[in-house]
């Protein structure tokens, strides 16, 4: 990314759609190095790392940009700030293609994850790898 491309953020959401899976379209911001550490997931180390740390927790909802964050109804920006965030997302799992379905999908697993934390990130966990192996799921 570019410096300063989150304050650039919002122009470039309201100027630009989002492709499936609620990426930004045609995004400047990302350099010609970036793609290439997003095609291979080098970008990922850093959540890693934070993993290791104990800052972040295996499955969970992605941290999010203020301003994605701002896009979210109030209550499932109160589920997700009780929780740690985490490297495997529930998109993985329900693999959705809008902004609104990509809401629900969090707002699904954190429920589920509320009623029963480990048995919710194992049966996550698992199907998220499932759909990543064999079914080809991706973020651009």
């Amino acid at each position: 990314m570019h410096p300063f491309s989150e304050y650039l953020q919002k122009y470039v959401y309201e100027k630009n759609e989002l492709e499936e899976g609620g990426k930004i379209k045609n995004d400047f911001r990302i350099s010609p190095e970036g793609r290439v550490f997003r095609k291979y997931w080098l970008d990922e180390i850093p959540m890693l790392i934070n993993i290791l740390k104990g800052e972040m927790k295996l499955v969970g909802v992605r941290p999010l940009s203020q301003h994605f964050y701002s896009l979210y109804d109030e209550d499932l920006q109160q589920k997700r700030i009780k929780n740690k965030p985490g490297f495997i997302p529930p998109f993985y799992v329900d693999l959705p293609k809008t902004m609104f379905e990509i809401m629900e999908s969090e707002r699904k697993y954190l429920e589920l994850y509320d009623q029963s934390p480990f048995i919710t990130d194992f049966k996550y966990f698992f199907m998220a790898i499932k759909n990543v192996l064999f079914r080809g799921a991706r973020s651009k």
